[in-house]
């Protein structure tokens, strides 16, 4: 496949129960948006949401099948898309980046970065039992890939002179709290986006550049749950902290990055912007029967 999507620049766009056909112009009208992993899970749900409040889209993931399938999904359910391409991205090389952006570039610059790719490996472990091999890996993917996405985004807001941007960069919660089945270097990564973002925000606050890091908590995505598989035990350890009694949903996830990365949230920078049906808030979960989860558009 190759990542030439193409261009719907009708101006037509959804309504905000997502139905197609009303001129709205959406909660992200006129705004470039970047979006890497976006081929599944919070990235595809995020795409998605994107699409109906009438951004245009640049959606980059390693997989080049998986983005047309992808690309496919958000013209099916919103087919006035105002402007979509994909591109194949490897976040660890800096070349990848800069062409992904220069793409951005040639609609006008960036107004939106969602550095949502990441890497959560099987072979993670404590400090004893994780590899080098795997640290790098994660550490590179996880931490370097988004210092190269906020690099090359802070870069194209200031050569089109903006006055204002959103960048949103995926950590965990994780990061916030410690977890005795461990994933060294996944949670050290997380730290790292934590602290990455709130230096960024600080720096570039008189810019109106702002930047917030997503903490999700566990989600029903195909990332934790093909690796929990069917451990029943494995799963009723993480399941027991939820106060809701659920796995989260990517799609809740892409409500919180919507909002980060609209005008509404325009004094909000430099957080952990936590969304983990308060977990990271729980002492005793309560009891009874678990909360409905809301749909994942893409399903």
């Amino acid at each position: 496949m190759n990542g030439n999507g193409s261009h719907h620049t009708n101006g037509t766009h959804s309504t905000q129960n997502g139905v197609n056909g009303s001129a709205l112009p959406g909660r992200l009208g006129g705004k470039n948006a970047v979006i890497t992993g976006a081929a599944g899970g919070i990235g595809l749900e995020t795409t998605l949401l994107f699409a109906r409040e009438g951004a245009s889209i640049i959606m980059a993931d390693i997989s080049g099948p998986a983005l047309e399938k992808g690309k496919a999904k958000v013209l099916e359910l919103f087919p006035h898309t105002q402007k979509i391409e994909t591109v194949i991205c490897d976040v660890t090389k800096e070349s990848d980046i800069e062409a992904m952006i220069a793409k951005v570039d040639s609609w006008g610059g960036v107004d939106i970065m969602f550095n949502n790719a990441g890497i959560m490996h099987q072979n993670d472990d404590d400090a004893i039992n994780t590899s080098e091999k795997i640290w790098d890996l994660t550490m590179s993917i996880n931490v370097k890939g988004v210092w190269f996405g906020c690099k090359h985004a802070i870069l194209s807001m200031r050569k089109f002179g903006k006055k204002s941007g959103s960048v949103i960069n995926v950590a965990s919660v994780v990061a916030l709290v410690g977890s005795a089945t461990p994933q060294l270097a996944y949670t050290a990564s997380k730290g790292a986006v934590l602290a990455l973002t709130r230096e960024l925000a600080i720096v570039h606050a008189r810019e109106g550049f702002r930047f917030n890091a997503l903490c999700p908590a566990p989600l029903n995505t195909p990332l934790l749950q093909d690796w929990l598989g069917d451990d029943a035990a494995k799963r009723a350890r993480r399941e027991v902290h939820f106060p809701m009694g659920r796995f989260g949903e990517a799609a809740e996830q892409a409500n919180a990055v919507l909002f980060l990365a609209s005008d509404e949230s325009s004094f909000i920078t430099g957080t952990d912007f936590v969304v983990d049906g308060g977990m990271t808030r729980c002492y005793i979960t309560p009891e009874g029967p678990p909360t409905v989860p809301p749909p994942n558009l893409a399903k």
